[in-house]
């Protein structure tokens, strides 16, 4: 259950245990571990910025948990189906505890059940699309530690100071040595190779950083879920081409260089568009309105109220909770407004004067200037 871990160029070794805790005859993986780790802080992220996209965080919750389901089962079954061999049984299948998810699968898992269910809970999806992408940067820099920990995921050979070495590198590459070779890929099982898993983390934490400040200058909703695209894209199509464990679509093309070239041009020609569309016009936001059927059944029609995407953090968070406080407050508690024609309410029409030789017939007011 341990890996010894060096780093030759560098002098460093480390024994890694790929057992977090155990209890009893149950066992917590760090693999597991990391990748929860990285999903809740993807979520802390979400549903802390959600006001500054219109969001309204309880519906959120929803929508978070089908897409996280969905991301998980979506991510296996892409795994599975470009595997190159044959599981024995259903519970190979299911059984992710050494590893085997494809993060391609998983992105598509997450954003088309993820948008079906914004659809559902009534959320705005592109909006919903840009925070998560954001979120995903999160979760894929934190959970791309577990292959560290299982010593998987990583390149082929190189003389790079931060060179990798291990047992189970030795072995997976002394194992697929042909294969690797049918690929066009000469490796020596005895020397170092490159940590890939560190390549993509770094690249995600890097594309946070960069998308993040640009949050607040973003022009249409979903500009910020095609900079993800881009971005992840870009990496991954470098970085796979490094890779001795790739899936793969043909004995020399990878399932996931096709998949970030296709991604990459989609997004490029959506983004344009976007931009074109959008012309000078700065992005405004509608604030999250909590309650949906109070909005639309409620005695008067209440159309939120809206701000720059430029706006501050706590700009949005305070209008939001402003205006579902007023849409909250019972209808008695707004006085009507009085009638154009009505008189003040602390003064009193003083009385008419009757004309007696006019048998008691009031005489005409004076006409009143408006």
């Amino acid at each position: 259950m341990t890996n010894v871990v060096s780093f030759p160029a560098l002098g460093l070794e480390l024994t890694v245990d790929r057992v977090l805790l155990r209890i009893g005859g149950f066992n917590l993986y760090w693999y597991g571990a990391l990748i929860a780790l990285g999903m809740l802080l993807a979520l802390a992220f979400a549903f802390h910025f959600a006001p500054d996209f219109g969001i309204d965080s309880d519906r959120l919750v929803d929508v978070v948990v089908i897409g996280t389901v969905m991301a998980i089962v979506c991510a296996r079954a892409y795994y599975v189906a470009f595997a190159p061999f044959e599981y024995e049984s259903i519970w190979q299948v299911l059984d992710i505890r050494n590893g085997g998810i494809a993060v391609y699968g998983s992105i598509i898992g997450a954003f088309l059940f993820g948008g079906l269910a914004a659809r559902w809970r009534r959320i705005p999806i592109l909006p919903l699309f840009d925070l998560v992408g954001m979120g995903f940067l999160i979760g894929q820099a934190v959970g791309r530690w577990g292959n560290f920990v299982n010593q998987e995921a990583f390149g082929t050979n190189t003389a790079l100071p931060w060179g990798m070495y291990s047992a189970a590198t030795h072995d997976y590459l002394a194992a697929n040595q042909a294969v690797l070779a049918a690929e066009g890929v000469m490796v020596d099982p005895s020397l170092p190779v490159h940590p890939t898993f560190l390549y993509e983390s770094l690249w995600c934490a890097l594309g946070f950083v960069l998308i993040f400040l640009r949050m607040k200058k973003r022009r249409f909703d979903g500009e910020l879920f095609l900079d993800y695209v881009i971005w992840y894209s870009i990496g991954r199509f470098f970085i796979e081409g490094v890779r001795t464990d790739a899936l793969m679509l043909t004995p020399t093309l990878r399932v996931s260089q096709v998949v970030a070239i296709a991604a990459i041009a989609v997004s490029l020609v959506l983004w344009a568009l976007g931009r074109r569309r959008q012309g000078g016009a700065p992005l405004t936001v509608p604030l999250a309105v909590a309650d949906i059927k109070k909005q639309k059944d409620g005695p008067t029609a209440v159309l939120p109220e809206r701000l720059p995407a430029s706006a501050s953090h706590r700009e949005f968070t305070a209008a939001t909770d402003k205006m579902n406080k007023a849409l909250a407050a019972p209808a008695d508690e707004t006085p009507a407004a009085p009638a154009d024609d009505a008189p003040p309410p602390d003064e009193t029409p003083a009385e008419a004067p009757q004309d007696d030789a006019a048998g008691g017939v009031p005489d005409a007011p004076a006409p009143r200037e408006e």
